[in-house]
């Protein structure tokens, strides 16, 4: 496959001559010619390139926005990918830093998620991108089959608890033991937490614990809120959880949290897995309409995103479309409803300099990055510096640090390298997969750095009890 112009100019094409769309190819990838005319919307100008992580990391015009997208129009027009191509488009974060980016306004995330589409889930017909191997379709299909399922990721840490307590993960560490067997395995020990290398414990619900379906609201009912536990966040952060629902409280919510409620879809949507993220997605869907709330809130970066892109992803299910329309209009982050509803609580003074991470899902894909900003800094006391690559992502991104170790690990380190830079006493973050990328990479440098979710400093400030006596209280 060829490689796109580096000036604007109309892309070169890999498909046969005369008519340059395949009509079997392009029904098959394109049935209603949406990506064709979303790639059409790139002009070429080189606006992504800077603020592509990947491209920093290695300057390879492919392994940009831009190059990518003249892959996706080469498949489009009836090429087939090699195993090169393939690797470049596996490589993207889907960090979404290039779409605020973009002058033009192309959707890229459309055109990405596409992309990983047909590799996970190939067309009828003569595959456009060639077939993973068996070892990364096992790793990915456990990763797959774990993490969006609470039950079984719960199951999974037992053992981990305890080669953590043993140090016996370290020492696998250190022999390149796991990297050897499987480089996702090397690449979860690293990121798991509770191992208190990051000077973080892990802090757990009381044994046979359970969510309550409602939270009353404190004074006056303001709002009846719906509330997402999401899957990694209520297994390994679910003091996260019970902070959210404090905090929503004492603002003067009905917090109602729906059983039944499993995985929104995130890391499906986000992976390319579409048929599974929408299986996730009509389930999400059914459990927070029998809520009756007016808004649902998420405390999670990646997994608002998705939600609010339900309308997308059900639209062609014409028994679905309207209801998920529905739903994503209520979805609201955490910060993003608090900064609406406005204060009712009283904040009291927390003093500390704290670090504010941007989650690529909450600032590229949601648009959200003075809200966090200012419930901080209404808090006395609170100082706020900011993270001279603010806007690059810390190499989280879903499953990413999983399944392309080498590139998060880069990622991290220079993250973790300009959190310290702040000389910042506290790292606060909205989504828990960037809480562990970052940990990680601080602990890699030797660092201890305090680190907490928004929701978690709210609740503090608004309790009244200091940061660190309240990171260590579990329930809600």
């Amino acid at each position: 496959m060829t490689a796109p112009p580096d000036r604007p100019g109309p892309p070169v094409t890999a498909g046969p001559p005369g008519d340059a769309v395949p009509p079997a190819r392009a029904s098959v990838l394109d049935p209603a010619g949406e990506l064709r005319e979303l790639a059409s919307d790139c002009v070429h100008c080189g606006f992504c390139l800077p603020a592509c992580p990947t491209y920093q990391l290695w300057g390879e015009e492919m392994d940009s926005p831009r190059g990518r997208i003249h892959l996706i129009t080469q498949l489009l027009d009836g090429a087939q990918a090699d195993d090169a191509a393939a690797a470049h488009i596996d490589r993207c974060l889907g960090c979404m830093a290039c779409v605020p980016a973009c002058p033009s306004g192309v959707r890229y995330d459309r055109l990405i998620e596409a992309a990983r589409g047909w590799a996970e889930e190939p067309p009828p017909g003569p595959p456009p991108l060639p077939a993973r191997s068996w070892r990364d379709r096992a790793a990915r299909a456990a990763i797959f089959r774990t993490f969006p399922y609470p039950g079984r990721l719960r199951i999974l840490t037992a053992p981990l608890r305890a080669v953590q307590r043993t140090g016996f993960d370290r020492l696998i560490q250190r022999t390149g033991l796991a990297g050897r067997v499987s480089p996702e395995l090397a690449a979860a020990l690293r990121v798991a937490p509770g191992t208190g290398r990051s000077g973080q414990p892990q802090r757990r619900r009381p044994a046979g614990a359970r969510y309550p379906g409602r939270v009353p609201a404190r004074g006056t009912r303001r709002a009846v809120v719906g509330m997402l536990l999401g899957c990694v966040q209520q297994v390994f952060f679910p003091q996260v959880n019970d902070a959210t629902a404090r905090v929503l409280a004492a603002e003067g919510c009905d917090v109602i949290i729906p059983p039944g409620q499993g995985c929104c879809g995130a890391l499906s949507l986000h992976g390319g897995r579409l048929t599974e993220a929408a299986g996730f997605a009509r389930r999400t869907i059914e459990a927070f309409e029998r809520a009756g709330v007016d808004a649902i809130i998420v405390n999670a970066a990646g997994c608002g995103s998705a939600m609010k892109d339900y309308a997308d992803l059900l639209a062609a299910d014409p028994l679905w479309a309207g209801r998920a329309a529905a739903l994503a209009g209520k979805v609201r982050d955490f910060s993003e409803f608090l900064t609406e509803l406005g204060p009712a609580a009283v904040r009291h003074p927390l003093p500390v300099m704290a670090a504010y991470h941007d989650a690529c899902h909450l600032g590229h894909a949601q648009r959200i990055t003075t809200q966090p900003r200012e419930l901080l800094l209404a808090i006395p006391g609170l100082h706020l510096a900011e993270i001279a690559d603010g806007g690059t992502c810390c190499g989280s991104a879903g499953i990413y640090n999983l399944v392309q170790p080498g590139a998060a690990r880069d990622l991290g380190e220079r993250k973790a390298k300009t959190v310290l830079a702040t000389k910042a006493g506290l790292l606060v973050s909205a989504n828990p997969g960037c809480a562990m990328q970052i940990a990680a990479a601080l602990a890699e440098q030797g660092a201890q750095l305090p680190m907490a979710h928004i929701a978690e400093v709210l609740d503090a400030s608004i309790q009244g009890r200091p940061l660190t006596a309240l990171l260590g209280q579990p329930g809600t």
